[in-house]
């Protein structure tokens, strides 16, 4: 496997692990044990989430970074980075929280997502 789809999986997992971090807290409040920690106990699961989100997203730009011999620029990266999150996102969104409607302004600003990536790897 090259360090480009390397980059892209490690990024992946970051991101899930950032997802939860971030969000996950809005239904893991609802858990019994975490509702007697309160807050706090919302605030360090969060922390230990991302955590192992540092673990791979480090990684992943090192290695994918051109300037370490990786195949992409920073702005690259950072594009990716940003359609995982969002990939993610979705299959988060998808899995726990369907009940939270989706309008078409929604759908728009995916499609000028995917479009970023477009124009950032054109031409590279």
């Amino acid at each position: 496997m090259g360090k480009g789809w390397l980059t892209v999986l490690l990024l992946l997992g970051s991101n899930a692990f950032m997802t939860l971090a971030w969000y996950g807290h809005l239904k893991f409040g609802q858990w019994k044990p975490i509702q007697k920690g309160g807050l706090l106990a919302l605030i360090l699961l969060s922390w230990g989430l991302a955590f192992f989100e540092y673990l791979m997203q480090v990684p992943a730009n090192k290695m994918g970074f051109k300037g370490n011999g990786g195949p992409f620029s920073l702005v690259q990266l950072k594009v990716l980075q940003e359609v995982t999150t969002l990939v993610v996102f979705l299959l988060f969104w998808a899995l726990f929280f369907r009940d939270q409607p989706v309008k078409w302004n929604h759908g728009l600003a995916l499609v000028f997502l995917v479009l970023a990536v477009y124009f950032a790897f054109k031409g590279s």
